[in-house]
């Protein structure tokens, strides 16, 4: 008889985890480094709902796109039209760093001197 392995779920940083390890390495009380991390994730929302880019320099950049509407079809019945109205997404452009750290592309990093 063959057990069958069930497969991984993909691991995940939360803004705990974040929290945790920013006060470990810093020093600072775990109650200070969540309110800033809160508030910075709060004026970067703020921004976006005003329509305006974030951008942190070879980060990336999260930008406000508009997605056009468009016509689909509910699966419980294909044969029903259903107008997709249009609506404001947000989509993050990671930078050339985070890119290679990513995907591991020592071709085209910087070759220090």
């Amino acid at each position: 008889m063959r057990i069958e392995e069930q497969p991984t779920a993909p691991k995940r940083t939360t803004k705990r985890d974040l929290v945790m390890r920013i006060a470990e390495e810093t020093g600072l009380i775990q109650q200070d480094v969540q309110a800033v991390i809160q508030k910075t994730l709060d004026y970067i929302t703020e921004s976006l709902a005003r329509g305006e880019n974030v951008e942190f320099r070879n980060f990336g950049v999260f930008e406000v796109c508009e997605r056009k509407s468009r016509i689909g079809r509910n699966p419980n019945r294909p044969d029903q039209v259903v107008t997709i109205p249009t609506r404001k997404v947000v989509k993050f452009k990671p930078g050339k760093i985070m890119k290679q750290e990513v995907t591991g592309d020592i071709e085209s990093k910087p070759v220090d001197s």
